[in-house]
């Protein structure tokens, strides 16, 4: 009796687990709708996110340059840098990007093995307006100075011949470069396809009017059915 009675109840349980699973994601640009509402008015909206957002790449940058007062193992030192590293990677290309400034990129293979990048952006006036500015403030700043701070530590470790330094230099300006390359596709790329999609036009339509000028017989008179195009 109580292994029929088993039988009967787990397969609402497993269904129960199922749904919680499904309705566990939220898409992306719904965050705030999620957002406690007495926060609204806080200066920091995200003041966790914002923390581990400067967080785990500032301790990266610490540890490497303050690593030789603890340890004179570079093995241990190299751990610990790639490990704050892939942590900030993580957070600030799943979490961070997406809650603090409505950005997200990310990676998918087709069918067909086919790798496509794909850029997301919420540009809506509704959702700007709800952005914190000051944690706005705060990511940008963050995405750009640490690979800064990073360059300089790779220009030290090359002119003072410390080669094993500079592996680990390397992938740190691997990491902070993908982040800071991907929020700036996300938040540029649209208007800088614009941008070359009228550079383009407008090449392409100085480029028919010399050919045709090139082309056309030096005795012959203009065409008479020549509408205005309003391209300039």
């Amino acid at each position: 009796m109580a292994s029929a009675t088993a039988s009967q109840t787990n397969p609402t349980y497993v269904l129960h687990r199922c749904r919680l699973l499904d309705d566990d994601t939220i898409p992306f640009g719904e965050e705030d709708e999620m957002r406690d509402p007495s926060r609204a008015g806080q200066k920091y909206t995200h003041p966790y996110v914002t923390f581990f957002h400067l967080f785990f790449r500032g301790a990266a940058i610490l540890i490497y340059m303050f690593c030789g007062w603890f340890s004179d193992s570079f093995i241990t030192s190299f751990v610990f840098v790639v490990l704050f590293l892939s942590a900030d990677f993580w957070t600030v290309k799943n979490i961070s990007g997406r809650l603090l400034v409505g950005l997200r990129w990310w990676n998918y293979v087709d069918d067909d093995g086919v790798s496509h990048w794909v850029f997301e952006s919420k540009n809506s006036e509704s959702y700007q307006s709800r952005v914190n500015k000051n944690e706005q403030r705060i990511f940008w700043l963050g995405l750009i100075l640490c690979p800064v701070f990073w360059g300089l530590f790779f220009l030290f470790a090359l002119f003072g011949l410390k080669f094993k330094w500079l592996l680990l230099v390397m992938i740190a300006i691997a990491l902070n470069a993908a982040n800071l390359y991907g929020y700036v596709k996300c938040n540029y790329g649209a208007s800088k396809d614009l941008n070359s999609a009228a550079t383009d036009f407008v090449k392409t339509q100085l480029f028919k009017n010399a050919v045709d000028i090139m082309t056309r017989p030096s005795g012959a008179p203009p065409p008479t059915n020549v509408r205005p195009t309003g391209v300039v």
